[in-house]
């Protein structure tokens, strides 16, 4: 089968063998994965219609959300999330195979600053004299610490990545804490839906809300709008509206189908409070695997 032949193109975060690429593998398997440099390239795919669908990073068990995703589709572009996937995250070490033997006197790691921010008990207390360089993804370290074999490096990223680039693991599992996962969100133009086939069957929406100005009480009275519903929230979160200290957007995710009673009164309600709201869509989560 060629490749316009397939039934759809997903755009994920690259190279091949990141986090990323390992989620969106392993949720759309017949499918023609399409390698994005960033975030923001993932997201612009998306929307101009290169691809049908994108994978990005959303947030980690252990360093939180990525910026990045939330504010690009906060101030950027109108999409609507799909799916939502979740992988386990298992972070190692690993050098090119000529430096395998000196990978103890290594000057320089490299990886996704989430990566190295969820290896940093290990990287301080191992490396603390070692400078920590930041890379796209930690796939993208791999493949650069793979085409440099004179330099005694090291990359921090999952097995795949060590595989597929010939690299050395010299030290497994140093991320900081056992449960470590990240959420991805798939994004399309269209307010669509994954199957709920295989899913955890939970609907979740996902909701970005502007308060409005100068009222006291006003996050106070958001909150009421979805706990006298008894609409459970499992997220609430700020981030900068990019207009002035001290002003804010949230991001509230919510464990209801937006086409839910409840969930269209309380839509309703926001809007009669002044609050400007944008919505993501209503979606189902996946649990995948690095296997």
């Amino acid at each position: 089968m060629t490749k316009e032949q397939w039934e759809k193109r997903i755009g994920y975060l690259g190279p091949e063998a990141s986090f990323t690429y390992l989620a969106t593998k392993a949720t759309f398997p017949t499918e023609w994965l399409v390698p994005c440099a960033t975030i923001p390239e993932c997201i612009e795919a998306v929307a101009k219609g290169k691809v049908d669908l994108a994978v990005v990073p959303l947030e980690n068990a252990l360093e939180g959300s990525v910026p990045l995703t939330l504010d690009y589709l906060f101030h950027e572009a109108t999409l609507y999330v799909t799916g939502e996937l979740q992988l386990k995250i298992q972070q190692h070490l690993m050098v090119n195979q000529e430096q395998k033997n000196n990978w103890e006197s290594i000057n320089g790691v490299y990886s996704h600053p989430h990566a190295l921010a969820q290896c940093h008990k290990y990287l301080f207390y191992r490396f603390s004299h070692v400078p920590l360089h930041q890379t796209t993804s930690t796939a993208a370290a791999a493949k650069y610490v793979s085409e440099n074999p004179s330099e005694c490096i090291a990359a921090v990223g999952n097995a795949a990545a060590a595989e597929k680039y010939g690299l050395e693991i010299v030290q497994d599992n140093i991320h900081d804490f056992h449960f470590n996962h990240t959420r991805f969100f798939v994004l399309s133009k269209q307010n669509i839906r994954l199957p709920q086939e295989l899913s955890d069957g939970q609907a979740k929406t996902t909701f970005m809300i502007t308060l409005p100005t100068d009222r006291s009480g006003a996050l106070h009275q958001v909150l009421s709008v979805f706990a006298w519903r008894q609409l459970n929230l499992s997220k609430i979160e700020s981030r900068p509206l990019k207009t002035g200290l001290g002003d804010y957007f949230f991001m509230i995710d919510v464990l209801a189908d937006e086409k839910e009673p409840m969930m269209r009164g309380a839509m309703e309600e926001l809007a009669a409070l002044g609050c400007k709201v944008k919505s993501l869509g209503t979606y189902f989560t996946y649990l995948t695997s690095e296997e």
